[in-house]
């Protein structure tokens, strides 16, 4: 009686089983910035919440343009013309993948990578076809598959910069490349705030990237520390951005989902914004070095999360619940993420310090 698009596993995985039976965990797995010890500036943000203006409904299919100025501010350059407010990046996307694909048609994602795009891409009768992305000393796409995963139903493909969790930005000569395939790109950037330290040859948006179709999307969720505010946006770039932006206002007028009390409140919460994302980028460059001078990491360049190569002596699932139920240290398996090959853990460094510090030494205690 249901749709195939909701053809799921909804059973409980082991991990998730034991981790209910645990009443104090060290959690290493710690996304949710509002959980993790950070000072918001309270009162700026809750006036910026109790404007006037907030209760006069005045829909804008693209978002009001004092919301969409304040976008462009945060980007510099780029013109409110090019940019539609969504409700979050998860809707962007589902915006982009109506706006681009029929159903059955592919979209190509990074391996590994964040695993809500099959999700994504399966309620919009899209199938998500996988590249990987190869590590020797760093990471980095390897374009041979990439070639060959492109079919005639190929719509899009997706580049997450910095990659979550690899950590890994896309290279300028990266960038050069993808542009030869003549598919529009989808640039997840909810990272790029969060570099480790200055590389010239990265690339941190691709919003001011007019030689190719390319959609670059972001929001409050990393960018404020905010994921309950519920707003995000797409910046169009490249040939034929002005068509395309008036499909997908198309789309946003069907839904009108952005609320309009956060889309006032825009200017000062991302004006605001600037005193969490210090604090978030000075936690994850503490752990970061934490982790570093107590065991080697696989190479990362920003972000919220680090990956431990751990032995191989157990399955990376045995390892994660080994942990859980001898040490109470909560993990994240690398097969979450897709990782191709064993044995694999993730670790967020967004963890208060005195947890991290904490969880760290009984893991490394564990794996010897």
């Amino acid at each position: 009686m249901f749709s195939s698009r909701l053809d799921w596993n909804l059973q409980t995985n082991r991990l998730s089983a034991l981790l209910k039976t645990k009443p104090r965990i060290l959690d290493l797995t710690e996304s949710n910035p509002t959980r993790a010890g950070f000072e918001y500036p309270r009162e700026e943000i809750l006036k910026a919440l109790a404007d006037p203006r907030a209760l006069r409904y005045d829909p804008e299919p693209r978002g009001l343009l004092s919301a969409r100025e304040a976008v462009a501010s945060y980007y510099g350059d780029v013109p409110a013309s090019r940019i539609l407010l969504t409700a979050s990046t998860s809707e962007a996307y589902a915006y982009l993948f109506k706006l681009l694909c029929d159903p059955g048609d592919e979209v190509l994602s990074p391996r590994p990578s964040y695993p809500l795009f099959e999700f994504l891409a399966g309620l919009e009768s899209v199938r998500i076809v996988q590249y990987p992305l190869r590590y020797d000393g760093v990471w980095h796409i390897d374009f041979e598959a990439l070639e060959h995963s492109v079919t005639p139903r190929t719509r899009a493909i997706v580049v997450v910069n910095p990659n979550n969790p690899t950590g890994s930005f896309l290279k300028r000569e990266e960038w050069s490349r993808l542009q030869r395939f003549g598919i529009p790109i989808l640039s997840d950037e909810v990272f790029s705030d969060y570099a480790f330290a200055p590389d010239s040859s990265r690339i941190s948006t691709l919003t001011k990237a007019p030689e190719a179709p390319t959609f670059s999307m972001s929001g409050l969720s990393k960018i404020a520390g905010l994921p309950q505010m519920k707003l995000g946006w797409i910046v169009a770039s490249g040939p034929g951005h002005e068509v395309a932006l008036e499909r997908v206002e198309l789309i946003a007028d069907t839904y009108l989902s952005v609320a309009t009390p956060v889309q006032i409140a825009l200017p000062r919460l991302l004006k605001a914004s600037l005193v969490v994302r210090a604090q978030i980028l000075d936690r994850t460059r503490t752990n970061l070095t934490l982790l570093r001078r107590s065991t080697v990491p696989l190479h990362v360049e920003g972000g919220w999360y680090a990956t431990l190569q751990v032995p191989r002596t157990r399955s990376e699932e045995d390892w994660a619940i080994h942990l859980l139920d001898r040490r109470d240290v909560l993990v994240q398996p690398g097969f979450y993420f897709d990782f191709e090959s064993e044995a694999f853990l993730v670790l967020s460094l967004l963890t208060q310090p005195e947890v991290f510090a904490e969880g760290l030494r009984r893991l490394l205690e564990e794996i010897g």
